[in-house]
């Protein structure tokens, strides 16, 4: 089975789509409906019943893959950004999987995005060690080491000068000081310096709504490794999600 279908769920909107895993495109219209503003489980949970009904349903035998903003550890929601705190600590995978009737893969939805990136997008046929981040109300991050995921780096809070790296500069952080390009850039160096100093990566991905002016502050960076901006954009989270779910 070549075809599975990929949900990605995030604070404002969830979406799905069934994807031919092999090439990385969509193979059913892409559905969405606005997250409940509670976020609360059941409610999630009936958006994602909702999404898959109006894509008339899924083969018994088709992948299901669910990603998530949160720190997923065995199938638990260890974390909750921009939902219920009701998440966390909850057996979310189990949840998903009494209310679909089958077993799904279940994932951070950085982490989903990133493998996305690497098998379809930006990071294709890169060896070694990539490193995705996404910036926007915080900074997701996925580490993906020739193609294999290191699964809930959560490299945005690492503490920079005593505090979280992405309380000074994820966009909310420009959007919420103002920041000229400039300034952010400077902010964004300091973060990503860091993480060269860390990991060494191959590559570095950027991502989130903000990527689409790419131009206006990567080209202010100055590090070793070649930083680009991802390329899937809101389709990384459905793409990678189907692809965990198929078994090599």
């Amino acid at each position: 089975m070549t075809h599975a279908l990929g949900i990605d769920i995030g604070g404002t909107g969830i979406k799905g789509a069934v994807v031919d895993t092999i090439t990385g495109e969509l193979v059913s219209e892409r559905k969405k409906i606005a997250t409940p503003k509670s976020g609360k489980p059941d409610a999630i949970v009936k958006v994602v019943v909702e999404i898959i009904a109006e894509l008339g349903g899924i083969a018994p035998d088709m992948p299901v893959g669910v990603c998530f903003p949160a720190i997923v550890r065995n199938g638990k929601t260890m974390s909750a950004a921009n939902i219920s705190d009701e998440w966390i600590g909850l057996e979310a995978e189990k949840l998903f999987e009494k209310a679909l009737g089958r077993d799904i893969h279940f994932v951070n939805d950085a982490d989903a995005a990133g493998v996305a990136e690497v098998r379809y997008g930006a990071a294709k046929g890169v060896p070694g060690l990539v490193l995705l981040t996404t910036l926007g109300t915080g900074i997701g991050s996925a580490l993906i080491y020739n193609g294999t995921l290191v699964p809930n780096s959560e490299l945005g809070h690492l503490l920079i000068g005593g505090r979280d790296a992405e309380k000074g500069a994820s966009f909310a952080a420009k959007e919420r000081r103002r920041l000229s390009w400039a300034a952010w850039a400077k902010r964004l160096q300091r973060y990503y310096s860091h993480l060269e100093m860390l990991f060494s990566p191959d590559l570095i991905l950027v991502g989130g709504g903000v990527s689409k002016s790419h131009e206006k502050f990567l080209p202010l960076l100055k590090l070793n490794a070649p930083i680009i901006p991802a390329k899937l954009r809101n389709n990384a989270g459905i793409l990678g999600a189907a692809a965990l779910a198929v078994k090599e």
